[in-house]
Formats: structure tokens, sequence, C-alpha cells
């Protein structure tokens, strides 16, 4: 395929137009302010911020838990199975609008049920919101259950305790929250107890934390994808096998930028990465919150980078080839893939 054909002027439209795979998005962060602020009426919830406008105002962050202050407050409006219903619904239509065509979410059941609400309450209203993006959307999905690692061992395995009985509704587990000081290790003992029950496994590693969170993540969770591993960069045994191995890292840029891992998005290290052969991708985290969803953190990286078609092609290609699907679903995509980037001149 002819990448050099696609001049810079075609590149935006090529990347709204192709097809890609989400595989870092935390549903709960896919909260708009509108209709958190529907749902806190719907609920009756009172808010700490009296309009939309000043919410969004709260969302100058300056590291990781700065921001989960705000995500976490926010989820207090989250009741009712139908307030995790909508709260998808509207993700997987700003989704069908970046041509994503499968999303693998995480949720966070520990936030809902320390608050009373039901583990059945969150997974069937997510549930339907995934059966009804297929039928209606063509959006194929999987859930997968995040714990919180600020949290005790104890709790997470209760709360893989409450989840066992809709274990068809999700087809993982992960681990994000707070990073500092939360090594993987905390969490050895359920994530094994997750894997003997054939969930897959994921976790959220060198974000803020070191690389050896993310060795640890890979050798004592033995987790199948890296969540952001962007500090992977500074040991290059780590990056050596990373490229090696083929262990996608779920990149997220803008989220990146909005929590001060990076200065500015023309220093993210996503370019460096590539080249040297890791299966990254990009996707966006919790964009209600960061300023973007998937399209947009696509164009705002590319433009800061000056990343160029052959990019977006290999990009796109590893989100499918770290997808938790068939050979033949990812064969399907990629031509879809190539057919997108041939009506671009390719």
């Amino acid at each position: 395929m002819n990448f050099e054909a696609i001049s810079p002027a075609k590149l935006p439209d090529l990347l709204r137009a192709m097809p890609k795979t989400e595989l870092h998005m935390h549903i709960e962060g896919s909260l708009e302010s509108e209709l958190l602020f529907a749902m806190a009426k719907r609920n009756e919830v009172r808010l700490n911020h009296a309009t939309v406008e000043e919410l969004r105002s709260a969302y100058a962050f300056t590291d990781l838990q700065s921001f989960l202050d705000i995500y976490y407050a926010g989820a207090s409006v989250l009741q009712q199975p139908q307030d995790f219903y909508d709260m998808a619904w509207a993700y997987f239509l700003r989704a069908k609008a970046d041509n994503v065509v499968h999303a693998e979410i995480f949720f966070d059941p520990q936030t809902h049920t320390e608050r009373k609400v039901s583990m059945r309450t969150v997974i069937t209203g997510l549930h339907r919101a995934c059966v009804d993006a297929k039928e209606k959307l063509n959006i194929s999905s999987s859930l997968i259950l995040c714990f919180l690692r600020h949290l005790s061992e104890e709790s997470a395995f209760e709360t893989l305790d409450q989840a066992i009985p809709f274990k068809e509704f999700f087809i993982g587990v992960g681990l994000d929250s707070s990073e500092r000081g939360h090594p993987p290790e905390k969490f050895e003992r359920v994530f094994k107890r997750a894997r003997q029950l054939g969930f897959k496994a994921v976790a959220h590693a060198g974000e803020e934390g070191p690389p050896a969170y993310i060795w640890s993540a890979l050798d004592v969770l033995h987790a199948e994808r890296i969540d952001h591993g962007v500090q992977a960069i500074h040991d290059t045994a780590l990056m050596n096998r990373l490229a090696k191995e083929r262990i996608p890292l779920t990149v997220c840029p803008l989220s990146n930028l909005k929590l001060c891992v990076f200065p500015d998005l023309g220093k993210h290290n996503l370019g460096e990465m590539l080249n040297q052969g890791l299966c990254i991708m990009i996707n966006s985290d919790d964009p209600a919150y960061f300023g973007g969803y998937l399209n947009e953190n696509f164009l705002q990286t590319f433009a800061a980078l000056n990343l160029n078609a052959t990019d977006a092609y290999q990009l796109a290609c590893n989100s499918f080839e770290a997808a938790f699907v068939t050979d033949e679903q990812k064969t399907a995509w990629r031509r879809q893939l190539d057919d997108c980037f041939r009506t671009f001149g390719a």
C-alpha cells in the first residue's frame, strides 16, 4: 500500500474515517457534565458544583489524584440501572461518530458498591447498553471489571465474589486508580483467582508509576495488556521485551497531557515507542474529563508529533491485534482498514 500517496492535507479526514478499536476507556470517565447534572436531578443527588460551567472549571488537574477526587464525586449520581445504561449509550453514540468498531470498556464497581449500589445494578445496566450498541450501531464491545488499587486486597476479593454471578457479562479484570504507592504485587492473589475463573487480565502500570510496576504487572499479575505504560521508555530491557513479545500498551495521549505526565503533547513519547516497534495504540481514557474522545486524541496527537499515514495504519492495526476477539474478526477489520486507506488514495 502506498502510504506516501496520502497527503498531509487528507490525513485528518483519514484519521476520522478509519475503523479503530478502543481498549482503554473508563465508562465512568465518559459521563459528560450535562448528563451528570440530569442524573443528579433525577436521583435527587446534591452536587458540589452549581452549574455545568462551574463543574467543568474544576477540571484543572495537577496529577492523577486531583482528577480522581472529581471523578469519584461525579460517579455519585449513578444509582439505577438506567443511569449506567444512559451513560454507556452516550459513549457508544460518540464512538459510532468516531468510527470505533469495537470497544473494551472498563468499569469500577467498587466506586458504586461502596455507596450501596448493587453489582447487579451496575453490570446489568452496562450490559444492556452493550447489547443495544451491537444491534443498533454495529459496535461490538466487552466489559472489563477493574479493581481500585487504593483499596485493599480484601475489598478486591469481595468485589470479584460479588461479580461472579454475572461473569457471562464481562471478559476480564483490570487494575486502576491511584498508582503511586500501590504496586501490582498488592493484588497478586486476586488476579490469580480471576485468571483461574477464566478472565483476561490487564493492568494500569507505568503512567505515573515506575517501569518496575510494568514488570510486576507482567510477571506477577500476568497482565496481557498494559494500560498506559509510557514510563517504559526509561528501561531499555523492558522496551526490548515489550517489542519482542508484542505486549500491547494502551496509550492515552490527552489523558497524559491533562494529568501532567508530559508538559505538552509535543513532548509525548508515543512516536518514539511506535518507532521502536512497540504494539501501542491510541485511546481516550476518561474523555469527558480530559478533553476528547478517540478521534480528538488522534487528531491532536498526530498534529503535535507530526505523525503520518503510515503511523495511522500501524496504530489502527495494533488496536485490532490487541483486542480480545477472534483472529477472523481482526482480519475482517484489517480489510475494512485497507478499503478505507484505498479510498484516500493509498
